[in-house]
Order: structure tokens, then C-alpha cells, then sequence
């Protein structure tokens, strides 16, 4: 199958159903979760098909002014070395920019840092502070 095959959108209906079921295939230990809140609480999302089956996903979320932050890029395995975690991106990146951001901010581990260059960013000082635990 070629890339040609793949239908990319932005804001295409999606169901929980079908994103726990990328991530269960993507991400070892995912847990079912409602993505109710986290879709509701999107700028807007991309998704990527082929043949009706959702094989690529990223998540953006703004603060309402011109900041936009990248979340969830998740590309099937069966999919994956092919470029479509960058064509995500990249067409997120798009979106956001036309629905008025000027930033678009991504968090990440250092193993995905030339994938992340690959889509357009560029590294920067950031912070990181834990919620769920002890700080210190």
C-alpha cells in the first residue's frame, strides 16, 4: 500500500472506541480511557485512515490566545518509518496556525528529538513540574 492511501484530516469524526484501540496497538500498558473530555477540549485534531481505519492521530489543544500545544502523535505500528507521524504534525501545525496560533509547543522524550526537528521544531528551555507526586 502507498501513502496515497492514507486519508488525512483535520476535525474528522472519531470515537473513543477506535482511539483505544490505536493506542492499545501503539502503546504497551494503555489503558482504556474517555476520550469525551480530552476531544471536547480540543483546538482540533488529526487523523489518519486507511481503508476507514484510523492508523494515525494527534491532538491539539490551545489556550485560547496564541499558544497551541501538540499532544498524543501516535501512528500505528503497521505504519510507522513511513513519514505519517509527520505529515500529522505538520498538518496540525497548519491547522493551528490558521484557527489563529502562533505557537505551537511540543513536550517530549529525548529519543523523539530528531523526529520532532524532522516536523519543524526546534529545541527550547522548558519546564516540567509533576503533579501526581512528590516534588523535590
Amino acid at each position: 500500500m502507498s501513502d496515497a492511501d492514507v486519508d488525512v484530516r483535520v476535525d474528522a469524526p472519531l470515537s473513543g472506541e477506535e482511539l483505544n484501540a490505536l493506542f492499545h496497538a501503539a502503546w504497551p500498558g494503555h489503558r482504556d480511557t474517555d476520550f469525551g473530555p480530552v476531544l471536547a477540549r480540543s483546538l482540533l485534531r488529526v487523523t489518519a485512515r486507511r481503508a476507514g481505519r484510523l492508523v494515525g492521530y494527534v491532538n491539539v489543544v490551545g489556550d485560547g490566545g496564541v499558544h497551541a500545544f501538540l499532544l498524543d502523535t501516535t501512528v500505528h505500528p503497521d505504519e510507522r518509518r513511513r513519514g505519517l507521524g509527520v505529515t500529522l504534525v505538520r498538518a496540525a501545525a497548519e491547522a493551528a496556525r490558521e484557527r489563529g496560533a502562533h505557537w505551537l509547543h511540543v513536550d517530549h522524550e529525548p529519543h523523539l528529538t530528531a523526529f520532532h526537528e524532522r516536523c519543524g521544531f526546534r529545541p527550547t528551555a522548558a519546564g516540567l513540574m509533576a503533579l501526581d507526586g512528590p516534588t523535590g
